[in-house]
């Protein structure tokens, strides 16, 4: 089992401190959160900085709100982080469910999905080197991935659960293993359907923190007013996994269900996590 790390957005300078302690430890892969309207870094650039500074790990948005951004500029964004950082990008990708941050990028939140489809269209082309088309050519750099970075979408509703087979390479199941089996199998049906050859590779994320008393307590403020517009804070809150012995048997339950790597998100700033979730993965 491939475990990475999602790194904690409350303080962006130290995310660097983090990413080389975990590049130098068993993790394979280091995630970054969206979000426009909070005060969060800005996933592609910090991860351009995450990916400079680690020589291993893959970098991974975990997820980029695409309808927010105009697709070409994206496409070309992205070619650059992967081809720079030699092919680490994964791309997760959503469509966002905050009308402020929709109302700030002038997007329409009722459309979103329809405009992720149309932007999907457009970069898996520039990917491939074709001209934009209208009287424009070619957006450079190719990536380092032939056809484009690895692509994963994050999402609960069909529509989005049938968007990995139409445009992706994987799914990104934010879910815990007691419900995430549902949308596991409803992914691989529409991959299936779609006369895909191979599997969709399967990501799961579960937030954690391991430390003392004050860093779950940090954690857990942090993780409450991320998700305070959703209504449901204090439930998922109260799903963070805050010992090792919790992690490794929610790993184990991933496992079971063909998960392909776990995420294990953080809030908390204690740079000393990572060598605490260090230690419990070289157990597992």
């Amino acid at each position: 089992m491939n475990v990475g790390l999602g790194l904690p957005i409350s303080d962006p300078a130290a995310l660097l401190d983090w990413a080389r302690r975990a590049d130098a430890g068993p993790f394979t892969t280091l995630g970054l959160l969206d979000r426009l309207v909070y005060d969060n870094p800005e996933p592609l650039i910090a991860l351009a900085l995450v990916a400079g500074a680690t020589t291993r790990v893959r970098v991974q948005t975990e997820v980029l709100l695409a309808p927010l951004r105009e697709p070409a500029l994206l496409a070309k964004q992205a070619a650059t982080l992967d081809r720079m950082s030699g092919g680490r990008l994964v791309l997760g990708l959503g469509v966002g469910g905050r009308e402020d941050d929709h109302l700030v990028a002038g997007t329409d939140l009722r459309t979103r999905g329809r405009r992720l489809d149309e932007q999907m269209a457009v970069m898996r082309r520039l990917w491939s080197g074709e001209p934009y088309g209208a009287g424009a050519g070619m957006i450079g750099p190719l990536p380092a991935r032939p056809g484009g970075p690895e692509v994963l979408f994050g999402g609960f509703q069909p529509a989005a659960l049938a968007r990995v087979a139409r445009w992706g390479d994987g799914f990104l199941a934010a879910a815990a293993p007691s419900w995430a089996g549902g949308l596991i199998d409803t992914v691989r049906r529409f991959w299936r359907e779609a006369g895909r050859s191979g599997a969709p590779r399967i990501v799961a994320q579960v937030n954690v923190a391991l430390g003392s008393e004050d860093v779950v307590t940090e954690a857990r403020t942090a993780m409450g007013a991320y998700y305070e517009f959703t209504g449901m804070a204090e439930r998922m809150v109260a799903g963070m996994l805050t010992t090792p012995g919790q992690i490794r048997e929610c790993v184990a339950q991933y496992a079971e269900l063909g998960v392909e790597e776990v995420m294990l998100y953080c809030y908390g700033s204690d740079p000393d996590q990572v060598d605490r979730l260090a230690d419990v993965v070289s157990t597992l």
